[in-house]
């Protein structure tokens, strides 16, 4: 009985991860064709899209390092998309600072 919650949580991590791409990842490109459309009147959405695209990568590095169980690579790989989550969001946080105040 344990393994199937287990087994059905693990399925509705899935879910919702896979829901925070999608919507995610639909806003980012949204916000990307307005941005370039129009460039030095939307400047400002830059910084919101960096911080966007860290946010995904910081859900997907975590969820991956816990769904990767005693897996040294797939620990690894989670890590790493972590930190290039971390990454994004300090270039979201330069880019803003850099634009907005500058």
């Amino acid at each position: 009985m344990y393994i199937q919650e287990r087994g059905r949580n693990l399925r509705n991590a899935s879910m919702i991860v896979d829901l925070v791409h999608i919507i995610v990842g639909i806003l980012i490109v949204v916000l990307a064709v307005i941005a370039f459309l129009k460039s030095e009147e939307f400047m400002i959405l830059l910084p919101v899209i960096f911080f966007l695209a860290g946010i995904l990568n910081l859900i997907h590095g975590i969820y991956r390092v816990r769904l990767s169980g005693r897996e040294k690579k797939k620990k690894a790989a989670g890590m790493t998309v972590t930190f290039f989550g971390i990454l994004l969001m300090i270039l979201s946080f330069i880019s803003a600072v850099s634009i907005w105040w500058g």
